[in-house]
């Protein structure tokens, strides 16, 4: 593009240049596969005898490999409401493939934990290794060699990344991704973070609190707040690794059906066998990966992916970290604010224009890379557009001016200028502070600190009325290799309380807060964790900190240098924990991605 801006340019550049060697090693194993991906009518009849024979009406096709086949890899349960419906997608995807004379089979499923549910539990201690248990189990999915092209269901937090990351490292293969669409909207969240509160004041019963959750999350669907599993969705819309304009549109509408039947054609349509070959390694390149950190910027989506990018950019070769993420904060504005970051959800944000406004604004200004292959016949510039109906055949359209400007606003009169993504470091680390869902009164909050081991020992504390102060609460242990590094997002509702009372605060912590995060100045995913001596775990009651997002600046006064580490804490069992002991003393740091896997892989 002519018009590209002078820092992106740099930035990729950057990227491209720190990744000559890692890319091309890998785009020479993807060449290698493709090779040698194996001609199934050389197969030994016993392994295809064994492939087909749950094939049913499939069956005759397959044996005289009609044409292409398609391997769906599934995260369905119906425990998660956006993976709900994808209960009955198989049947319906096989339909479509019949059409053009393609087959599909279910390949293989991946786990699909909520962390909606984990909140606050054991459970979540597992999370962030669940997606290298979904890449994990992704590979196991597409290793028997039986398929032309996938297609991938999962929309959620962990899923989307794992699904991703598998995905590349099968990378000569064509994958689509094949979301299934929010929810309807429930009540306002605005009435439910106002419940929240009550309840963490104990001014609100728990049944009032049951109630007003069910209000918001109460039908098949993703969760309707802009989180990380609506962030994934809209990273697959910048990355091209969708059918344009799919990431928003709610399950059992027609538009949802025309979509996925598209989905189907078009990873039929863009094997090695074709005119048309795309394979995923070839569609995510340092520019695809550079495009997911632009829309997270540009969106205000889930902190979470300050370590999904770096890890799934490993998977395809790529090495991009905070620095790249920061120095991009600096030029991309805000566009969107949806809720925790404004007060309408991703429904509201779709009908005022959604991902199609979005990336039209920002190739309007220079701001993206258009020249990407993605997984449709055009570049990015079809997504730009919005997808819709003509008796029942799917067209696209322009987007035309924002339908809300509380909600979307336009490259040129933004909600602030950068992307609210700020890098923050010192003498405690290296860590990420979310400026787009914060008053700027509150960038810097200096105060001395209250040091916690647990989630509980905080509202413990806030309950007793000790944390009624200015306060910086750092909650340490909590990084990949001590506990799995779990999401703290239970801890903003009494952050947020002392907030509102006047008080000065902010949290300091090696874990996750995620999509979730509110309005309360934060500073996590701490690098290096305070597990084996990181300067957290030097950190003691009253010294004073410093959390400044004008500056970048993570310090304390106090000096650390010859201070003892707290010791490490004896690792938990029970619950499934032990069975991730290996995840969690192998892991990585979180600039790399939290992954053990790919550190083991050496990626």
């Amino acid at each position: 593009m002519s018009n590209l801006h002078d820092t992106l340019h740099r930035v990729t550049q950057r990227v491209i240049a720190n990744s000559a060697d890692s890319r091309a090693r890998y785009l020479e194993l993807i060449k290698r596969e493709a090779d040698n991906q194996p001609d199934r009518n050389q197969v030994s009849c016993s392994n295809l005898a064994h492939a087909y024979a749950g094939a049913e009406e499939d069956q005759q096709a397959l044996m005289a490999h009609r044409g292409p086949n398609i391997g769906i890899v599934t995260a369905y349960n119906d425990m998660l409401s956006a993976h709900q419906p994808y209960g009955r997608y198989p049947d319906r995807l096989k339909i479509y493939a019949r059409e053009i004379g393609a087959t599909a089979q279910v390949a293989g499923a991946t786990p699909a934990m909520c962390d909606g549910v984990t909140q606050g539990e054991t459970g979540m201690e597992m999370s962030l290794f669940s997606r290298d248990v979904i890449a994990l189990s992704t590979g196991v999915a597409l290793s028997h060699a039986m398929y032309d092209g996938a297609l991938m269901l999962g929309i959620c937090d962990k899923i989307v990344p794992g699904l991703l990351i598998g995905a590349l490292r099968y990378g000569h293969l064509p994958a689509i991704f094949v979301p299934s669409g929010p929810m309807p909207s429930g009540i306002s969240n605005k009435q439910k973070q106002a419940t929240r509160q009550l309840y963490a004041e104990g001014k609100a019963t728990r049944a009032e609190l049951l109630a007003s959750e069910l209000g918001s999350y109460h039908s098949p669907g993703t969760c309707t707040f802009y989180g990380t599993a609506n962030s994934n969705q809209m990273m697959m819309e910048m990355m091209g690794l969708h059918i344009p304009g799919a990431a928003f549109i709610q399950p059992g509408t027609k538009l949802r059906q025309a979509l996925d039947r598209e989905a189907v054609h078009r990873v039929a349509a863009i094997g090695m066998d074709g005119n048309d070959y795309r394979p995923i390694g070839h569609c995510v390149d340092e520019k695809a990966i550079i495009n997911a950190a632009i829309g997270l910027l540009a969106t205000g989506g889930s902190t979470n992916h300050a370590i999904h990018i770096p890890a799934m950019a490993r998977a395809a070769g790529v090495q991009f970290d905070w620095n790249d993420l920061s120095e991009l904060s600096s030029i991309i504005p805000l566009l969107a604010h949806v809720y925790p970051n404004g007060s309408g959800d991703v429904n509201h944000f779709h009908d005022a224009g959604g991902m199609g406004y979005v990336i039209s604004e920002l190739l309007g200004a220079g701001l993206a890379h258009e020249d990407i292959l993605t997984v449709s016949e055009s570049n990015l510039s079809r997504y730009g557009e919005e997808a819709g109906l003509d008796d029942d055949a799917l067209i696209w359209r322009e987007v035309g001016p924002s339908g809300d400007d509380t909600m979307l606003r336009p490259a040129s009169d933004p909600f602030q200028p950068d992307g609210g993504m700020k890098l923050v470091e010192g003498n405690l680390g290296r860590a990420c502070f979310k400026t787009s869902a914060v008053s700027k009164d509150r960038y810097t909050v200096e105060a001395p600190c209250r040091v916690f081991e647990t989630q509980a020992d905080v509202t413990a504390a806030f309950k007793a009325g000790e944390l009624d102060r200015d306060v910086v609460v750092v909650v340490r242990f909590q990084g990949p290799r001590a506990n799995g590094m779990p999401e703290l997002h239970s801890l903003t509702p009494p952050l947020a309380v002392l907030q509102d009372r006047g008080y000065r605060v902010a949290l300091v912590t090696d874990g996750r807060m995620s999509g979730a995060s509110g309005k309360v100045p934060a500073a996590i995913h701490c690098t290096p964790e305070a597990l084996g001596g990181g300067p957290l775990a030097k950190l003691r009651d009253g010294d004073v900190v410093r959390l400044c997002a004008e500056t970048g600046a993570l310090t304390t006064a106090a000096d650390l240098d010859d201070r003892e580490a707290a010791p490490d804490p004896v690792g938990q069992d029970g619950f499934g924990r032990e069975l991730f002991a290996m995840f969690r003393t192998q892991a990585d740091g979180a600039e790399r991605g939290g992954s053990s896997m790919l550190a083991q892989a050496g990626l």
